[in-house]
Parts: C-alpha cells; sequence; structure tokens
C-alpha cells in the first residue's frame, strides 16, 4: 500500500526515459530507504537546473549564459556550421574528435506525424544565421532514420538557397569492427559513402 505522496514520487520519477512503473517503484523506495541526502541533493540539483539552464541564443544548446561557452569562444570557427539533432550529439562530437566549428542544434527533427516542424525546430534561426554570410561549410549531422534523413534533406535545401555547401556525415563500419557482423542497413550506407583511398 502506498500514500499518496509516495504515489506522487514513483509517478514523477516515471518522466524519465526507459523508468516504467516498476523502475520508478524501486527507485523512490531506494531513496527513501537508503538515501534521502542524495533525494535531497537530487531535488536541489533538479530545481537549480530546470529554473538556471536555458538555451544557448546562436545554437540553441543548453546553457546558464545568453551564449554558450563554444558560441563565445574565439578560437572556434564560424565558417563552419554542424547541425544535430540533441545536445547529447554536441557532447559525444566534442569528446570524440577535435572539431573546431560551431553547432546548431535541432532539439529534435522534422516529423510532421509528430506534429514537429521547421517552425518547431526554430529552423528560421538558423535561416537567419546563413543569410548572415559567415557560414560557409554546413556539415548535417542527424541520424540516418526516416525522420533524420528527411531532416538533413530539408537542410540541404536550406542550405543550398544560402549558397552555403553542404556536407553529409559518412555512416559505415565501427573501427575495429569485422564485415561479417555489421548490419545490412549500416553496410550498404558504408558502400554508398565510400571515398577514394
Amino acid at each position: 500500500m502506498t500514500t499518496p505522496l509516495l504515489t506522487d514520487l514513483i509517478k514523477a520519477l516515471q518522466c524519465l526515459p526507459g523508468i516504467g512503473p516498476k523502475s520508478a517503484q524501486r527507485a523512490a523506495f531506494h531513496l527513501l530507504e537508503r538515501n534521502r541526502d542524495g533525494a535531497r541533493r537530487l531535488s536541489r540539483a533538479l530545481e537549480q537546473a530546470m529554473s538556471q539552464i536555458g538555451r544557448c541564443e546562436a545554437c540553441r544548446t543548453f546553457s546558464e549564459t545568453p551564449r554558450c561557452r563554444i558560441c563565445d569562444s574565439p578560437e572556434r570557427d564560424g565558417s563552419v556550421l554542424c547541425v544535430v539533432e540533441t545536445p547529447l550529439d554536441v557532447t559525444a562530437i566534442e569528446h570524440a574528435l577535435d572539431f573546431k566549428g560551431q553547432y546548431f542544434v535541432l532539439m529534435g527533427r522534422l516529423s510532421p506525424i509528430d506534429g514537429v516542424s521547421p517552425a518547431t525546430l526554430k529552423l528560421e534561426v538558423l535561416e537567419a544565421r546563413l543569410a548572415q554570410g559567415v557560414v560557409k561549410e554546413l556539415i548535417v549531422a542527424t541520424g540516418t532514420t526516416m525522420e533524420g534523413e528527411a531532416t538533413a534533406h530539408y537542410l540541404k535545401q536550406m542550405a543550398l538557397h544560402a549558397k552555403v555547401a553542404a556536407t553529409r556525415i559518412a555512416y559505415g563500419i565501427p573501427v575495429g569492427g569485422d564485415l561479417e557482423y555489421v548490419d545490412s542497413s549500416t553496410l550498404s550506407l558504408a558502400i554508398q559513402s565510400r571515398r577514394a583511398y
């Protein structure tokens, strides 16, 4: 039997991705039984994050200031703009390689069925940025899902209209991977995205 407060806590925890009713119940019980101090820290951190983290006015990633540290850095090349779907993609690129360009974060991908339109993704902000004439290359780094490909096509058209070179990140075989273990879709993309050797 749960109390109204415990029921609310369990329901609140279910807003997290991958957390269903049972996982939320386990988490709630763990916090109450073994880690009330951790729960209080979590509560404070959530409250501060929700009230103080907004979006960068230039790239739309999460930021506590009007412009994020990447957009404000004089060491970044403003002529190369990489368009990604989420702030997690920015983190992945930043950790994986020495990319010195800037970003634009869509916060999703086009999906008319789900009501996600160009306006939802604030593509007019990107369009205005391209119109300034600073960006010379638009790197499209959306996923290979149907929505990701549709978004990539839309971005390519925007770049062409703004007379900006558009490139698409390559997809293919992971480093150290054996062909026999690679799925057919990935193998097909790898063949299509081949380059001179």
